[in-house]
């Protein structure tokens, strides 16, 4: 067995059957192969129902998430750290702490994701890597934090930042309907310095963990894919949110290209089922990874670990 952060064995540690696992207040965690996974959250935030669940008729995904009395449901920030024994890897950054009045408005300020670190005696200045699968507000917030001059400077200090090439180009010109989604300063900042590396998609980044474009949320985001001593585990990302969007065909009212998104989910299952990937789910605020199986009936439900 291994022990947590500081030598010291979790509180209230709770060992599952195929992997050590254990849960505290702050985060999930578990050992895949010679790796060990957390899960961080930089809070919840509220988000409309139908957005969060597109064509999807309210009758039926209100059978899996409550909605409060404005239609909105509780929508997660779920980072993953990884530990290889060489590297500590975060893979996306939350919401951060830049929003605009306007936007806080809409989305309140969680901003917990440091604290959240801080109290398993993780510093900025440990994180030696830094991935990003798209570059929406709500998945590298806190790549950048204002410093006490007012100045944009990384988030940890001496991580070297990935993400896809191409969300970095769109980003740059949106479109009018998703212009809101993107803040450059989380970004540009660390391209122009050249901390931050575009990568084209199929990269590996250190050994064992690897990023593959999965397009239908945005044109070019990518899935992270962590393997040791034959186990892995998917930080997906917005190509299934939550547990409550495995369904092939349920999918956000923010996806870009919507049909694009079924298509990558079945290629994504097409491998995680029968190689029995770990899923890790950016949005769900309650279960935030599962097995991804199909019923006898052949419906699409998710096993917790």
């Amino acid at each position: 067995m291994r022990k947590g952060p500081g030598g010291r064995w979790p509180k209230n540690a709770g060992w599952g059957r195929r992997r050590r696992v254990w849960h505290t207040s702050i985060m999930h965690r578990l050992t895949l192969g010679e790796f060990e996974l957390s899960i961080f959250s930089d809070g919840t935030y509220p988000l409309d129902g139908g957005a969060f669940f597109g064509v999807v008729p309210k009758v039926m995904w209100s059978r899996k998430v409550t909605a409060d009395e404005r239609n909105y449901v509780t929508t997660g920030l779920n980072s993953l750290l990884i530990r290889t024994g060489k590297e500590t890897v975060l893979v996306e950054t939350g919401m951060g702490n830049k929003l605009s009045e306007r936007m806080i408005k809409f989305y309140g300020q969680p901003a917990q994701l440091l604290a959240n670190l801080a109290a398993a005696a993780v510093s900025p200045e440990d994180v030696d890597i830094v991935i990003n699968t798209h570059l929406h507000f709500d998945h590298c917030g806190w790549n950048t934090v204002l410093d006490s001059n007012g100045k944009i400077v990384p988030t940890f200090p001496r991580a070297k930042y990935y993400a896809p090439e191409g969300e970095w180009q769109y980003a740059r010109r949106p479109s009018e309907r998703d212009a809101i989604s993107f803040i450059a300063e989380n970004y540009d900042p660390l391209v122009e310095s050249g901390q931050m590396t575009l990568l084209k998609g199929g990269e590996e980044i250190v050994h064992g963990i690897s990023v593959k474009t999965f397009p239908g949320h945005t044109a070019h985001m990518q899935a992270v894919i962590v393997q040791s001593a034959g186990d892995t585990a998917c930080y997906i990302s917005d190509l299934i949110p939550t547990t409550a969007h495995i369904d092939i065909t349920w999918g956000m009212g923010f996806d870009l290209y919507p049909l694009q998104t079924i298509e990558s989910k079945k290629r994504y299952y097409a491998q995680a089922i029968p190689e029995r990937w770990l899923t890790v789910f950016t949005h769900d605020a309650k279960v935030p990874w599962a097995y991804v199986e199909r019923d006898v009936a052949g419906k699409m439900v998710a096993r917790g670990v």
